[in-house]
């Protein structure tokens, strides 16, 4: 039994319309039908998409969780009556099979827990719940015995990202003692904690994406400006400073990256970021940047109509994938080929001194060690 936090309605706004697998082969959603609801799996690695909806006895309510696994089946995390219930959805001819895997137990009916994004290997799948002092990181599917708690960590944790490309070392934006800084949880180690990003010691630091070729890691923080939270970029393991490019600055706007493209071992300056940009301009809903480390500038783009709002995936040619649906077509998804930029840009703020990294350069031991290992294998 654990205690849970409410979810704050700032992450549920921002959160992506579909889930997609690491791999790009599957993903879900939670699909509308008249005024009801219930989840549809959607195939990507074919010559077209194609979604399968997987309804169950009734209908599921709005905010009910899903992600897809590696082979095909779809996680639904359901909380009937303040129990976190999990099962695994299937298709079965004309109807729905499904798997129970056990439910995590609240002591307030009221509290929430959420999953995290999609595990590399996607064999497995992970959520947090969020304790008035304390963080507990569960495996809710993939175990032998159901549910299992991992590890507790101190303080209120949010985000999550997944590092070093497997499913062992994960990152989550710790808030503790009234500042944010991301620490590393090792799943293998009993939860042990290490701190990750701490740029400036009064800073508030979060990462919001890393990229496991390239070691590119995405970044929001408010050490370049006080009191206002900027984009900016890193990479795993080296001695520079973060940076914080006056082209992600898009005054009245707020910039999302939700996907990096992959492959570019050993150049993280040329992997194109895709950005959700939401807000001002007279433009209704949210559209698409594509930017680069290397670039001077984020290239906005229109959105397709329909688009699973900040959900997409880059191939490791430069394609950016992004899931639609529409009255005449239900399961889509549109191609974007990423803009080339010549000039480059060197990413440091306008004025004043690039800001040092400090304690915590991106260089924690264990994950320099995966990626140095990954670096000599490639031959740099």
């Amino acid at each position: 039994m654990t205690a849970c936090a409410i979810e704050s309605a700032a992450e549920n706004e921002t959160r992506a319309g579909c889930v997609i697998t690491t791999d790009g082969s599957y993903a879900a959603r939670l699909a509308p039908r008249g005024d009801s609801w219930f989840p549809e799996r959607w195939t990507l690695d074919g010559p077209e998409p194609y979604a399968v909806p997987l309804p169950g006895e009734r209908p599921e309510k709005p905010g009910t969780e899903v992600q897809p696994m590696a082979d095909g089946r779809v996680l639904i995390h359901r909380v009937p009556q303040g129990r976190h219930t999990f099962a695994l959805l299937y298709p079965t001819g004309p109807g729905t099979g499904e798997v129970p895997l056990g439910a995590v137990e609240c002591r307030d009916g009221t509290t929430e827990l959420r999953l995290l994004p999609p595990a590399p290997g996607g064999l497995r799948a992970y959520a947090v719940a969020v304790g008035l002092g304390s963080t507990s990181v569960w495996l809710v599917a993939g175990g032998a015995f159901g549910p299992e708690r991992l590890a507790t960590v101190p303080g209120r944790c949010s985000g999550g990202v997944w590092l070093s490309g497997g499913d062992r070392l994960l990152a989550l934006d710790r808030e503790l003692d009234g500042r944010t800084k991301t620490v590393v949880v090792d799943l293998e180690r009993g939860g042990e904690v290490s701190p990750l990003l701490q740029i400036a010691e009064e800073s508030n630091d979060r990462l919001l994406l890393a990229d496991a070729d390239s070691g590119l890691l995405l970044i929001r923080s408010d050490a370049a400006s006080p009191g206002r939270d900027r984009l900016g970029w890193g990479v795993l393991g080296s001695t520079l400073p973060v940076r914080f490019p006056d082209s992600l600055r898009l005054a009245g706007h707020t910039a999302t990256p939700f996907a990096i493209q992959p492959g570019q071992m050993l150049m993280p300056e040329y992997c194109a970021v895709a950005l959700r940009i939401d807000g001002g301009g007279g433009r209704g809903g949210s559209w698409l940047g594509v930017w680069r480390p290397v670039e001077r500038q984020v290239h906005q783009l229109a959105a397709p109509v329909g688009w699973l709002t900040g959900a997409g995936l880059w191939t490791r040619d430069g394609v950016l994938r992004l899931p639609y649906a529409t009255g005449t077509l239900p399961c889509g998804v549109s191609r974007v080929v990423a803009p080339v930029e010549a000039e480059p840009d060197d990413g440091l703020p306008s004025s004043g001194r690039p800001v040092p990294l400090q304690q915590a350069p991106l260089s924690v031991r264990k994950l320099s060690s995966a990626f140095a290992g990954r670096r000599a294998a490639s031959g740099g």
